[in-house]
């Protein structure tokens, strides 16, 4: 019986005392390397020290001219800006086409010079992993956002923090968007 005391309030004391247990480090944006459209790596690691855009995308969509706006963004500010669609066919089918397509499609009708990643899932049960950290407040420590169509928009600061999330409505080029950068 002593010894159950001693060791109750030995336990007692140092969950007093001691320091708690180190946070756990959470995943950041520069942990990510997905596929791109072209069949090559984007490391998402390569932009730090840049704000990063990520938009989902889709080809057949009321918003897709929104793609002429993005490269116009990227080419104004790709000193300190990336850009990094993520073509998805979440949203009516509204992207069908292969990786190949798409990348044909984006380059003949806007001109897109900006990274685009491999067609992925932006929810649900098959939600890509980089997708589920930007959705995720538990995964990336900031914000619970919902991709509620195609052009959603998270905007991740210098240093690999989501500062903001954008709906399908806000173009790439309004004030909402440009005074962040």
């Amino acid at each position: 019986m002593i010894k159950l005391i001693i060791s109750s309030f030995a336990f007692f004391w140092s969950s007093m005392f001691s320091k708690p247990a180190d946070p756990v480090q959470t995943q950041t944006i520069y942990d990510f390397k997905v596929p791109s459209l072209n069949g090559g790596t984007i490391d998402f690691a390569d932009f730090k020290g840049k704000k990063i855009l990520i938009v989902n995308t889709a080809s057949k969509c009321g918003f897709t001219p929104q793609y002429e706006d993005l490269q116009a963004l990227y080419e104004k500010y790709k000193d300190r800006l990336v850009i990094v669609g993520f073509p998805a066919n979440n949203f009516l089918s509204q992207e069908p086409g292969s990786n190949e397509n798409i990348e044909a499609f984006c380059k003949k009708n806007y001109g897109v010079t900006f990274p685009m990643a491999a067609k992925i899932s932006v929810k649900g049960k098959d939600i890509a992993p980089i997708y589920k950290w930007l959705c995720n407040k538990t995964e990336n420590g900031v914000m619970d956002a919902k991709v509620s169509w195609n052009f959603n928009k998270f905007l991740i600061d210098e240093n690999g923090k989501i500062i903001a999330h954008f709906k399908s409505g806000v173009k790439p080029m309004s004030e909402e968007i440009t005074s962040k950068l």
